[in-house]
């Protein structure tokens, strides 16, 4: 099997036969529905154009693959058990919501919700576990975790779609042996299960699922797959914003929820991950969601386990034992793919951690409470913040991890408007999961397959919305 380095080589020094490809690989893209709305109408399906996507597919080492497929149940288990633990997620996040406007009102709904006493026992997590493979000097690679997304987890959708455009290039260039290596992961019927388990379980057949939604909607299209996928099983779909909820949502005297009449069973947040998504009325709305008898995903507790802080706490010696008492192998499973991670918080542990980072700034990622891609700082932007707050509460708000170098790659990146160019790359691996949990028991637990979000290693961070990261799938080596 050559590589497919060796193939791009050879290819960017012809710029006919490359542009052929590129074009045949765009019109692959369209026929097999790997699209996207356009920047310029987000809001309309009459324009569409193909989802951001790496010309050939990366290569990725089989075994650190089968590591983050192995180590996801048990992340999702871990999720779950820390969404009910209160104390912990009280004793975790106590500084930070301190700190952090935005992790504070999360908070307070998680605690009047505690307070009220919890009035669904069905919980279904849909969550993306991202790492990046770094190489060692001795040749090895090992799997380190960026983070664990909790809220509104991409990574299934049209993107199921592109092992079969990757396959098309390989065979279309004579690689015919490597097209067998790319891997294949529907992860949409998989994904979809988990809330129509949740639908199943709430029992009843008229109630709907409500996809809380944003008001621009470019991901649209990805959204339809998942709801196709409900249909496919007669379970009513609604699409609605927070406004919508605001206005025309309420509960009755069971707390079940009713918005525009319709009775919701399943609340699928795919927005409320970021501070500007919120108004006043939108908190309200949150609040009231989160009080209902509606089955959440995530429901409040979930959401704050995946904040960065969370992370950080979980890397201290001993907290994954808490979590797994007598399954020393998970807890070796889960610590195996950590990285170095360093509280901020106000004492002498948070100050050597300032002047760990203001020492050697361009080893570590200063991360904030935040998801979605751009928020984190790198090199002189971590000292310029530390700088600012290395003496403030406020730096609570953050956390310091250890910068992972990653493993590169060449590809060609295709996204509408983007010159053609051999450029160095890096990939995130993230892996989808999903679980159900029903009256304290897992009814269902499952790994559910990669996808690769590609960029080039000019970018510090990434983000697919944000214009800098492309979709990619593995070439298993």
């Amino acid at each position: 099997m050559i590589t497919t380095k060796v193939f791009l080589q050879e290819l960017i020094i012809n710029p006919d036969r490359l542009n052929h490809l590129v074009d045949e690989a765009k019109e692959a893209a369209l026929q097999h529905g790997l699209l996207i709305r356009t920047r310029e109408t987000p809001n309309s399906s009459e324009v569409v154009t193909y989802a951001p996507f790496t010309l050939f597919p990366s290569p990725v080492p089989k075994a650190v693959l089968l590591q983050a497929l192995e180590v996801q149940t048990h992340f999702n288990t871990l999720v779950d058990r820390i969404s009910q633990d209160p104390d912990f997620l009280q004793e975790a996040l106590a500084g930070t919501i301190q700190a952090d406007d935005f992790t504070a009102k999360l908070f307070r709904i998680h605690r009047q919700v505690q307070q009220e006493g919890r009035t669904q026992s069905i919980v279904v997590g849909l969550n993306r576990s991202d790492y990046m493979v770094e190489p060692a000097a001795d040749g090895t690679s090992s799997l380190k975790q960026i983070e664990i997304n909790t809220i509104s987890a991409g990574g299934f959708g049209v993107t199921d779609l592109l092992p079969a455009v990757h396959r098309h290039i390989l065979r279309s260039v004579g690689l015919v042996e490597e097209s067998e290596c790319v891997h294949e992961s529907d992860r949409t019927p998989q994904m979809t299960a988990a809330l129509a388990k949740a639908w199943e379980l709430y029992g009843q057949t008229k109630a709907v699922i409500m996809f809380l939604v944003e008001d621009v909607q470019i991901s649209q299209l990805t959204h339809r797959c998942i709801e196709r996928e409900l249909w496919k099983r007669n379970i009513p779909v609604i699409r609605r914003h927070f406004e919508d909820v605001s206005t025309k949502g309420f509960l009755d005297g069971d707390k079940r929820l009713f918005v525009d009449g319709l009775e919701v069973a399943v609340v699928y947040y795919r927005y409320g991950y970021m501070p500007d998504n919120y108004t006043e009325q939108s908190w309200d709305a949150r609040l009231l969601m989160e009080r209902s008898l509606a089955v959440k995903c995530p429901d409040i507790s979930t959401h704050l386990a995946g904040t960065k802080k969370v992370q950080q706490v979980l890397a201290r010696p001993g907290v994954l034992e808490k979590f797994f008492p007598g399954q020393p192998e998970a807890v070796e499973q889960i610590r195996a793919t950590f990285t170095g991670l360093y509280t901020l918080d106000m004492g002498p542990e948070g100050d050597r951690a300032v002047a760990m980072a203001l020492a050697n700034p361009h080893e570590f990622v200063l991360k904030t409470q935040r998801e979605g891609g751009g928020n984190n700082y790198f090199g002189e932007d971590i000292v310029r913040v530390l700088q600012e707050f290395k003496s403030d509460p406020r730096r609570a708000a953050y956390v310091l991890m250890d910068r992972i170098r990653p493993r590169t790659e060449e590809n060609i990146l295709l996204r509408r408007g983007l010159p053609l160019r051999l450029t160095s790359v890096c990939y995130e691996i993230g892996v989808c999961g999903a679980y159900v949990r029903h009256e304290g028991q897992m009814v269902m637990n499952e790994a559910v397959g990669p996808i690769l979000r590609t960029k080039s290693v000019e970018h510090d961070d990434a983000g697919l919305i944000g214009g800098v990261t492309v979709f990619d799938t593995p070439l298993i080596i």
